[in-house]
């Protein structure tokens, strides 16, 4: 089980936040928040926070033992039956005061939202409140970010085992469950997402799903892996080469890491998701390629292997210290090839630091 509790900023940070927004108080539900805020790691948890601090923690009889020994002395903890997002959770509230009742909109269904309306205390009112604890999120602490490295380092290390394997012959299912049987044996807790094994023009599907075909020699192929230790996740992608590559497949690869390296380079505080994400798509757009990188250049990682900031044309937000993004440049020819490279990327004081370590000049595997 998890250390009891969670660092006590955390939810120090957050009544701020909630005092700041005029809440009476938060109902966090979605289970990522939850285990950052409290250290709860079930699947089943409401936390009830107020301009005070902690409030009411919610769980079934499943979670008994398990949030007794999780959670900090901080909570009153209750053991309850039903939907928590609603009757379960009336009668739980402290006097708000006619405040409004925030609660995260992001991750609650319509009918979650119908029942907790009618579970609040009369006289107040249900307020979208979803994303307060992912803007907090977003900066991670130490612990955070030595989980997030040496996540980094078991899926680098399982991939060049895998890779000692070879390639050709296998086929992309073969190959993407040898390396999520690669990553577990060697500690992770689970995997980041399904991995992407794509050989040929398969590879000009972004979000390829490996499949029961035979990867054949001289073409490349993508990986797109991630481990996961103490919650917290990985993700990295490499393009390999199964044999000689040259013509419009090799010049592609180049001007992917190009661009990729161009990508790393504008990764510092006080640029924007937008602006890092314009340096690297200006190398591929000025290559006759722009048409064929549809996606952003990357995406926060941490309890989620999704989260904020965002790398792209909408990233508004500006990077900080503390953040971990990726940095994943693609061009996708449909009926010919695709290439992606990925490293997962800390943002420091001074610019950056790359967690992965594997080489992304084009590497040759049999």
């Amino acid at each position: 089980m998890a250390e009891v509790g969670a660092p006590a900023d955390r939810l120090e940070r957050l009544a701020q936040a909630v005092a700041e927004r005029g809440l009476g108080v938060l109902i966090v539900s979605a289970a990522a928040n939850v285990r950052w805020l409290t250290g709860f790691t079930g699947s089943n948890g409401v936390a009830l926070v107020t301009p005070g601090g902690a409030g009411a923690f919610l769980t079934d009889f499943r979670y008994d033992a398990q949030s007794a020994a999780q959670l900090s002395g901080d909570w009153k903890r209750e053991i309850v039956s039903g939907e928590l997002l609603g009757p379960a959770i009336a009668g739980r509230f402290p006097d708000v005061g006619g405040a409004p009742v925030g609660y995260d909109d992001r991750h609650a269904s319509v009918h979650a939202g119908a029942a907790l309306a009618a579970a609040i205390p009369d006289g107040s009112s249900l307020e979208p409140a979803g994303g307060l604890v992912e803007d907090l999120r977003v900066i991670k602490d130490a612990g955070e970010i030595a989980a997030i490295r040496a996540a980094a380092q078991l899926a680098d290390a399982a991939l060049a085992e895998l890779l000692t394997r070879g390639l050709v012959g296998r086929t992309e299912a073969e190959v993407a469950l040898d390396l999520e049987f690669t990553m577990r044996r060697a500690g992770a807790q689970a995997i980041s997402f399904e991995p992407i094994v794509a050989a040929g023009a398969h590879g000009a599907l972004p979000h390829a799903t490996p499949r029961t075909v035979a990867i054949p020699a001289g073409v490349l192929v993508t990986i797109d892996w991630g481990a996961q230790l103490d919650g917290y996740c990985s993700d990295c992608t490499r393009t390999l080469a199964t044999g000689d590559i040259s013509g419009e497949p090799r010049a592609i690869y180049e001007i992917v890491l190009e661009a990729q390296l161009a990508g790393l380079g504008a990764v510092r505080p006080g640029q924007t998701g937008r602006e890092v994400d314009a340096v690297a798509r200006a190398v591929i757009d000025g290559a006759g390629y722009g048409e064929r990188y549809g996606h952003g250049l990357g995406h926060g990682v941490g309890l989620e292997v999704h989260e904020g900031p965002r790398l792209s044309k909408l990233g508004d937000q500006e990077l900080a210290a503390g953040m971990v993004v990726t940095v994943e440049p693609g061009i996708y020819l449909p009926g010919s090839a695709g290439v992606r490279i990925e490293d997962l990327v800390l943002v420091t004081a001074a610019g950056h630091e790359v967690l992965n370590t594997l080489p992304k000049e084009l590497v040759v595997v049999d």
